[in-house]
């Protein structure tokens, strides 16, 4: 299970070009594609849970999280996932920071403002424009709470060069 898990990683991050491209026959392979990676990991949650690391290894369970958070439109495997998560982070079994992108990431799905200012909505400018915020006034003290540098710092890496 690890190694499918990591192989199915390492397909999506090889094929993540595809999900903004112009020509639509990419972006449906993009689609498909995380939609298998996407029942793949609701079969594997349904048969052991989410896999953390001490079932999985560090990279597997990495590779589970990537799968989840690209699980955009299949948002019963997400919301899946984000349960399952918050169950291992309250065992310890996993962490605080991971299931911030995912719960932000499963939020904006769902049309509802993000807690942790981790998912950007466009490019402006130049400029990356995060989705909205709960409480904008504290966001970067939420996001240093679970482990996730100040926005400025996190927006600063897709600013064009």
């Amino acid at each position: 299970m690890a190694g499918e898990l990591t192989g199915m990683a390492e397909a999506d991050q090889r094929s993540s070009v595809l999900a903004n491209s112009d020509d639509p026959v990419e972006q449906l392979a993009w689609r498909r594609l995380t939609a298998r990676h996407g029942d793949r990991l609701g079969e594997i949650m349904e048969r052991y849970g989410w896999p953390t690391a001490e079932l999985v290894g560090e990279e597997a369970a990495r590779a589970a999280w990537l799968i989840a958070q690209h699980a955009d439109r299949q948002l019963d495997v997400r919301r899946r996932a984000l349960r399952l998560l918050e169950q291992a982070v309250a065992a310890g079994s996993a962490g605080l920071r991971e299931l911030a992108f995912l719960r932000d990431r499963t939020r904006v799905n769902e049309g509802r403002e993000q807690v942790y200012g981790t998912q950007i909505a466009d490019v402006r400018d130049g400029s990356p424009v995060r989705w909205p915020c709960e409480e904008p006034e504290r966001l970067d003290q939420l996001r240093a709470e679970v482990g996730i540098e100040p926005f400025e710092v996190y927006v600063a890496r897709f600013a064009p060069s």
